[in-house]
């Protein structure tokens, strides 16, 4: 018999264990009596002796004897250690495998990600206008610039926010030969514009959300003044309701403006920690994120972020709208 890889995927983790394959018919036939089952499933969770495996399933212990020699002789379960017990020597046995099946010849067939075929449907749709064919990265990550640019004259501070999101992005598709992660000024440099895009950080500090802000579905409210601009939070054009702690963010999907093929995805807070918020909303909160998405043009809400347990940082979040 051969051991094999069984792939898994639990709340966005991928797990693996062994898996048994069962090569001869003869021996399936011992394993699939019920008694045997049984006996098979109990010595799976830990190594155990035939007068203890009979108290538990309510047999006769001479019963367990014999399923236990048909387990042996199919190669399912091995005699892992003998130790004394009331003037007797008792015969502790383990499974040999955490799984067991069978496997009939037939050409495997490639995947580039595992994970992607288990991926929640939302968050497939969500992606799927970044991720081609090919199952590599089709897009640009956009971060705002370190150094003072822009009508605020600010510097990012949540640029790196971005290696967090793509470690994650990372489970799911390949590496594209070109970098995926600019800078907000060297995209308007280079004219990449027409393009996939995944925008980090506010109009503050990244020059394409301040683009496309007026084309948001809940924007960022930004007034003309005597001095530039002020920064006054994030407005609902649907509720009118108007955000301005340094903790709230926004995540949205829309057409991209200069490419209507293209999709942008923000991902913005009103400072760097409501930036921070967005990021792990969308890494791992998103099923509470995506539950109001569909497969419409446009998609907005407003996230919080939260420090449950008192460090100091963002942990947490909540949907707003």
């Amino acid at each position: 018999m051969k051991k094999k890889f069984l792939l898994h995927l639990e709340r966005n983790r991928q797990k693996v264990k062994d898996i048994l394959i069962l090569d001869n018919p003869k021996k399936l036939k011992l394993i699939l009596n019920p008694t045997s089952w049984q006996i098979l499933t109990l010595l799976v969770e830990k190594e155990r002796y035939p007068m203890e495996i009979a108290r538990e399933l309510g047999i006769h212990e001479q019963k367990v004897y014999y399923h236990i020699r048909k387990l042996v002789n199919a190669g399912a379960i091995k005699l892992v250690k003998e130790e004394p017990k009331k003037g007797a020597i008792a015969k502790y046995y383990r499974a040999v495998s955490p799984a067991f099946g069978i496997e009939f010849p037939k050409e495997y067939r490639e995947i580039q990600k595992p994970s992607i075929i288990y991926l929640d449907e939302k968050l497939r749709n969500f992606f799927s206008d970044f991720i081609n064919q090919k199952m590599t990265f089709s897009g640009k990550v956009i971060v705002g610039s370190p150094i003072p640019h822009g009508p605020f004259k600010t510097s990012a501070r949540d640029g790196h926010y971005a290696a967090h999101l793509t470690f994650f992005l990372g489970q799911f598709c390949k590496l594209p030969e070109d970098f995926v992660i600019k800078l907000d000024v060297d995209v308007k440099a280079e004219k990449e514009e027409k393009n996939n895009l995944v925008l980090v950080g506010g109009p503050g500090t990244n020059l394409l959300t301040q683009e496309i802000n007026d084309y948001l579905p809940i924007r960022f409210n930004m007034k003309p003044s005597e001095h530039g601009f002020l920064f006054g939070g994030l407005i609902s054009d649907k509720t009118g309701n108007v955000y301005t702690a340094d903790t709230v963010g926004l995540i949205a999907k829309i057409p991209n403006p200069w490419d209507r093929d293209k999709r942008i995805v923000v991902l913005a807070g009103n400072k760097a920690v409501g930036t921070k918020a967005c990021v792990l909303a969308i890494t791992k909160f998103w099923r509470k994120t995506l539950r109001k998405y569909g497969e419409d043009k446009s998609f907005a809400t407003v996230i919080q972020g939260f420090d449950l347990n008192g460090d100091g940082k963002v942990d947490s979040i909540d949907v707003l709208e």
